[in-house]
């Protein structure tokens, strides 16, 4: 500035010409160079629609403009329409622009019209281009209905309309009082009933669509084999994914074991046997004092359940089906739930039995048992992606005695869940197969829970199962948890098949090596690999006080193993069991593992040992058939399950 004024003070006395030329260096020189903000953005949420010809399909246009937005400019097939104008925009920095387009009645089926929106902002700097495209099909969409808050009084929705769930929908009304650690009280019911093939959508974003059936009420949701009921995300085919939203809650008034025993009273009501569901969101599960095991909160029959899990909380996600104190009265039957973003499933406490139930592709657990749950599931497929796991490890089954984490816990109801015929898959088809390094265990049964496992086939999984025992007896806080159990023989895992991977490591179990597992069976204290640095680990049956170190599954200083009725873990699982060191000797097919193309083959080979072997002396509640797994010579998921959603359209 200081030679500028110098420069002009000389001039002075020049020509006009001159000193207006100054003027405007010093104009220039003062003038702070401005930068803009970034250009506005666009998001298309559908980005497809279908309708006949002359029908109205609908998106919205996500309009972010941190210079603020001026025009939403639209083209139609790269023209512009008189049907859709231009839109002018509010001037905000973050708008949304709901456009309808009408097809036009001319237009022929399969026909495609392509929208395309670019924003222009303040400062005339332009957006990406968002593209809508409208198919013209044969078969007219249906209307959605938008449904929020509680449903009080019986309600059906049916088949000609799509329902979309907005945040937490519940069946009833199910609240606790606005202060104090008080037992929320049931102050309306309801009966939701949805006709076969009833379409509902969970609504995406902030905590997404939730599906919760509060304790008292009922849901009625019959499909058939023909015209399943489907929950999914709402987004377009190939955009779909896990956690779109939230989840079908059920809650009931059957018994759990959160009780004030070993100090573990529930601190969100105050009241035994009583307890909101992990999260916070309302889900208040048990009868307390007045349980009722046989509680009925209805069917779920022939119904589907996709792209479920929005996270509550870091770690607490909803899970595909949630089930709370659920009791035997309610009817669970043949169920799929696909991309689960928790748990395919998860029982806190009830005595709800199960029968047909599909886990395909969750990121945890596919069979999640918790909190005295005591029901018995029979005919049971989990199937695994070998690259989808979660971060706090996978099962095909986890089991715990009280959810907490006391390892020892011995509040009653004991969780004595019991499965029968499950074919449990998991990610490691071929010892070239990579899969996720947080899989663990085919079953993990832990926290003092005496889970019981009968003529069921489970494979490619690092560990086959992993009883673990926490803390040993002589520990001052422990009386040798789920260990102990198993030494008693109450942990009864009978007449099943355990078969590793050809080519995988020593034993087809990760990388432990023959004379590794061998000297687990005669007793004796690990071998050279006990902490084997290539993970995963693998081992047919661990039992003791392990964790994970580094990723690697290990035990405690490599020490041995516990003993289980006097045997090693091996020894105790091979004297009611069948190994094999390759699932290819099962007489499944290859097709049952990841990636599908198409249906798999689920039905085993004629010579199979799945044909035969199972026995269900000392059992009750259980249909008697001879074969192990999930099937014998019918395949049950025939013409109701869907192995390949994210490309299904479901708006007709």
């Amino acid at each position: 500035m200081k030679n500028a004024k110098t420069l002009a003070a000389g001039l002075l006395g020049g020509s006009l010409t001159a000193v207006m030329m100054v003027a405007g260096l010093l104009v220039s020189s003062c003038t702070k160079t401005e930068t803009n903000k970034p250009a506005p953005t666009v998001t298309v949420t559908p980005a497809t629609a279908s309708n006949t010809a002359g029908s109205a399909v609908t998106t919205a246009i996500a309009v972010d403009s941190p210079e603020g937005g001026s025009m939403l400019k639209i083209l139609v097939n790269g023209a512009a329409s008189a049907d859709l104008p231009d839109q002018t925009l509010d001037g905000s920095p973050s708008q949304t622009v709901n456009i309808s387009y009408t097809i036009p009645a001319t237009a022929s089926v399969g026909a495609t019209y392509v929208v395309t929106f670019q924003a222009l902002d303040k400062k005339n700097q332009q957006s990406n281009v968002g593209t809508f495209t409208a198919t013209v099909s044969a078969v007219p969409a249906k209307t959605i209905v938008e449904v929020t808050g509680n449903i009080t009084s019986n309600t059906t929705w049916t088949k000609d309309k799509i329902y979309r769930l907005n945040g937490f929908v519940r069946v009833g009304k199910d609240e606790k009082p606005s202060s104090g650690t008080v037992a929320p009280v049931i102050s309306a019911t309801a009966v939701l009933t949805i006709e076969a093939g009833t379409v509902i959508y969970g609504k995406t974003g902030t905590p997404g669509g939730t599906l919760i059936v509060q304790r008292g009420s009922q849901i009625q949701a019959v499909g058939t084999s023909t015209a399943p009921i489907i929950f999914t995300s709402e987004k377009s085919p190939g955009t779909k994914k896990s956690g779109d939203w939230g989840g079908v809650v059920l809650c009931g008034k059957a018994k759990n074991n959160f009780t004030s025993a070993n100090g573990l009273l529930s601190s969100s009501t105050g009241t035994d046997m009583i307890e909101e569901l992990e999260g916070g969101y309302g889900g208040f599960i048990g009868g307390g004092a007045s349980a009722a095991d046989n509680d009925n909160s209805g069917t779920l029959k022939y119904v589907r359940i996709e792209y479920a899990g929005y996270p509550i909380n870091p770690n607490q996600e909803i899970n595909g089906l949630t089930l709370g104190s659920i009791g035997s009265g309610t009817t669970l039957s043949y169920i799929q739930v696909t991309y689960a973003n928790d748990d395919s499933y998860e029982w806190f406490g009830g005595a709800v039995n199960a029968d047909h139930l599909i886990a395909y592709k969750g990121i945890d657990d596919d069979f999640d048992t918790d909190n005295g749950f005591s029901g018995k599931v029979q005919f049971g497929l989990g199937i695994r992606d070998s690259n989808i796991a979660d971060q706090s490890g996978s099962n095909g089954f986890e089991s715990d005695n009280n959810a907490i984490g006391a390892q020892t816990d011995s509040n009653a109801p004991v969780t004595v869940a019991q499965f029968s015929n499950m074919t449990i898959i998991g990610g490691k088809a071929t010892s070239g197969t990579t899969i996720d390094l947080q899989f663990q265990n085919g079953a993990q049964i832990r926290r003092n829970s005496a889970m019981g496992l009968f003529n069921s086939i489970v494979t490619g999984y690092p560990n086959g199962v992993f009883i673990d025992g926490g803390l040993p007896a002589a520990t001052p806080t422990g009386s040798g948890g789920t260990v102990a159990k198993a030494s008693a023989n109450q942990v009864p895992i009978k007449n099943n098949i355990f078969a590793g991977v050809d080519g995988w490591g020593g034993n087809g179990y990760g990388s432990a090596s023959t004379a590794d597992e061998t000297s687990a069976v005669t007793g004796l204290p690990f071998g050279a690999n006990a902490n084997h640095p290539n993970a995963p680990r693998g081992r047919i049956c661990p039992a003791g006080a392990g964790g994970f170190t580094n990723g690697v599954f290990g035990y405690n200083s490599g020490a041995s193993e516990q003993q289980l009725n006097s045997m090693a873990p091996v020894a105790w699982l091979k004297a009611t069991n069948t190994m094999m060191a390759k699932w290819t000797d099962s007489g499944l097919s290859a097709t049952i593992f990841e990636p599908l193309n198409g249906a798999p083959t689920l039905i085993p080979t004629a010579s199979s040992p799945l044909t035969s072997g199972a026995d269900f002396t000392g059992l009750s509640g259980f249909q008697t058939v001879a074969y192990r797994g999930a099937f014998g010579t019918t395949d049950w998921t025939s013409g109701w399950v869907n192995w390949n959603p994210g490309i299904t359209d479901y708006s007709k």
